[in-house]
């Protein structure tokens, strides 16, 4: 301390090198702040729920490299919830995934490019003849089956593809904030702006979004409603393109089954409601407790199949979807069936106005049977002895009578 001529003391002056040092400290922070503010997060949808971070990456963003999610994962950059994360960490819908700036991100070598054609007068037709609903937040389309809804390395047609022909007039296209598998059709909703895309991605992880699916099964299930609480994994050598029940591994799954109506014990037409939105997860359960789809033969083989004109594609509708807009109006609309289920249903007898008078509600603990892992099995076991014993009363010409459903 210097004291002046007039006795106040007086701060000596820093020197060149710790006000070199200072000034490269305040830079360093600011270049710090500036990073972490230019962050990007990402909100893991229902769709990618339970898959690795790895996938995560490979599904949404293709360009990033493992070598570099990796590097992310080393230094501690990338972070899900705001913990560090590595490759394999499997995600959950809802949790948030941060990533380093862009400019960070170097330059992969440029790969050969397959040209997108732009869309031909009869496909913008086509996707739009799908719209059952528009407001300014949402459409919703009734997607047929056959189609899927993102690309892949085989896949050249999709949905995704398609929503070129519903954007705006300052061409803006809608996005996808959920999916249907290819063979499944039925209501899909898509975002026109990426505030919409926020909050309905949200809405699905959140599971404050009410789906309703219908299905034609094979065989008729023991109660006329239930819930079956499966837990379910990839599995091992389907390349992750194949669910099974996996009571260790296996992440929590839980589906709602209400009986519609029946043709004896041939066959059933359910309402079914995913609780969780695992991959394939009606379709695995379903076979799980020995009722498989009509026409799923990933997952029921041979026994997915009916005889007397029904048709062999799958049988599976997404029939209603009810979600709150952003706006907090109501979006609740159904999709009629595809042609091959509508046949189907006349063809064994249905009323298609059944399926329709069962109320939204929640499952009843007292009336639902619970259907675990043990209880799947012995109701496996129990759908092939019924089956073999209907097939061997139509050999011997007689059929047990048709009883009606619910209604």
């Amino acid at each position: 301390m210097v004291t002046s001529g007039r006795g106040r003391a007086r701060r000596p002056r820093p020197s060149s090198a710790s006000s070199t040092r200072r000034r490269s400290t305040i830079g360093g922070r600011k270049a710090k702040r500036r990073a972490m503010a230019e962050t990007r997060s990402f909100i893991v949808s229902e769709d990618d729920d339970g898959i690795r971070l790895d996938r995560w990456f490979k599904r949404n963003m293709p360009d990033v490299s493992f070598n570099l999610v990796s590097r992310w994962a080393r230094t501690g950059q990338l972070r899900v919830d705001g913990k560090r994360a590595t490759p394999g960490d499997r995600i959950e819908a809802g949790q948030s995934i941060r990533l380093p700036p862009p400019e960070t991100v170097p330059e992969r070598p440029e790969r050969a490019k397959r040209e997108i054609e732009p869309l031909s007068d009869d496909e913008a037709a086509f996707v739009r003849e799908l719209v059952i609903h528009r407001d300014a937040h949402a459409l919703v389309l009734n997607k047929p089956p056959g189609l899927a809804t993102q690309g892949g390395t085989r896949t050249h047609q999709h949905l995704d593809r398609l929503l070129d022909g519903l954007a705006d007039d300052a061409g803006n296209r809608p996005k996808l904030v959920h999916r249907l598998d290819k063979d499944t059709s039925g209501v899909l909703l898509v975002a026109r702006t990426a505030r919409a895309a926020g909050h309905f991605s949200k809405a699905f992880a959140g599971r404050t979004a009410r789906k309703v699916y219908w299905a034609l099964v094979v065989g008729v299930p023991s109660a006329d409603e239930g819930v079956i609480d499966l837990p379910l994994a990839k599995q091992p050598g389907t390349g992750g393109e194949k669910m099974h029940v996996d009571r260790d591994e296996g992440l929590p799954a839980k589906t709602r089954w209400r009986l519609v109506d029946r043709a004896g014990n041939r066959a059933a037409w359910l309402e079914l409601q995913p609780l969780t939105g695992r991959t394939h997860q009606l379709r695995a359960h379903m076979a799980a407790i020995g009722h498989p789809i009509v026409g799923d033969a990933k997952y029921g083989g041979a026994e997915a199949f009916l005889t007397g004109g029904i048709s062999r594609k799958l049988h599976l509708h997404a029939r209603r979807l009810r979600i709150e807009g952003p706006d907090g109006k109501v979006i609740d609309h159904q999709a009629e069936l595809p042609d091959h289920f509508a046949e189907s249903l006349a063809t064994l007898g249905f009323d298609r106005m059944a399926g329709d008078s069962m109320p939204l509600d929640a499952p009843d603990p007292a009336k639902s049977l619970v259907v675990k892992v043990r209880r799947a099995a012995a109701a496996a076991k129990t759908a092939r002895r019924a089956r073999k014993g209907e097939r061997r009363a139509r050999g011997q010409g007689t059929t047990p009578p048709r009883r009606g459903g619910r209604r």
